[in-house]
């Protein structure tokens, strides 16, 4: 009788505490999009900025060579992914900026002297806002796309596209809020920004395929982590979906959709697994 009230009270206690942490995630989160509803210039630059680079770049663009392109795409169509996905990562990488903002007004002290049920609250919330507006750009590109003239993913590409964009956000978010705590203020964390994000799309297959490329920019666009979700994106747009066909053809080998997800699984893990002790040793 008494390890079976020990079990019911162990129950009790660990619901009660996932209840702590759902509530205080919910309240966070919260938090972050009054924030951006009463300052959403934010998020409409967001959307509008990659939907010009779509509109403009598509029409820049769209009398090249139809060789140029796999599978005698137009330009607009080949570019949707590449600007879908970048959209996604700028999002992202950007994660870790109210999180720093926070540490410089120094409301994140007074979250970590609140009586919380745990401060691993602090990171799910930004995890779900960022997951969550990067979901809403990409949308809005997929959808102008459509428009346009691009196409539109099927219900099993439409699927792809989402798993894929999770895997990539969820690995850069917790790079960005890694980041966030280790770096000692917002000015350095908006440099690294701005250094990695232009030079990692150029050097991805967002705006030209690899054939297109110079050898050393092949190589550097074929192990380029935006790559690997811009391609099985772009199979969703061509057709029925098949991850077991080849969608890289790198310089190293050929290269199927699921391996291309399997990279960003493995990719997704080892950012978290390498940022967890960081997290934990500013949170604690």
């Amino acid at each position: 009788m008494i390890t079976s009230n020990s079990e019911v009270s162990n129950f009790i206690s660990r619901r009660s505490h996932f209840s702590d942490i759902s509530q205080e995630t919910i309240a966070l989160t919260r938090r972050l999009f009054i924030q951006l509803f009463r300052r959403p210039s934010t998020l409409i630059a967001g959307i509008l900025q990659p939907l010009i680079w779509l509109i403009l770049f598509g029409a820049l663009f769209s009398n090249a060579p139809k060789e140029l392109l796999p599978g005698d795409m137009g330009y607009g169509q080949f570019l949707g992914a590449g600007v879908i996905v970048f959209t996604a990562f700028s999002g992202a990488l950007n994660a870790g900026l109210p999180v720093m903002f926070d540490r410089e007004f120094g409301f994140l002290n007074r979250l970590l002297v609140a009586p919380l049920g745990s401060r691993n609250s602090i990171i799910f919330a930004s995890v779900i806002y960022i997951t969550s507006i990067s979901l809403l750009q990409s949308i809005a590109i997929m959808g102008t796309a459509s428009l346009l003239g691009y196409g539109w993913p099927g219900a099993s590409g439409v699927l792809v596209v989402l798993i894929t964009l999770l895997l990539l956000v969820f690995a850069v978010t917790a790079l960005s809020l890694g980041l966030a705590f280790a770096l000692p203020g917002h000015i350095e964390l908006i440099a690294v920004i701005f250094v990695v994000n232009l030079p990692l799309l150029f050097a991805s297959t967002a705006l030209a395929p690899i054939s297109f490329m110079p050898a050393w920019l092949g190589w550097l666009a074929s192990i380029n982590p935006l790559t690997f979700a811009i391609e099985p994106i772009r199979a969703a747009y061509g057709g029925p979906v098949d991850l077991s066909v080849v969608v890289l053809h790198a310089p190293y080998g050929e290269v199927n959709g699921f391996e291309c997800l399997g990279i960003l699984v493995v990719l997704t893990i080892g950012l978290f697994l390498m940022i967890s002790p960081i997290l934990n040793r500013k949170l604690s």
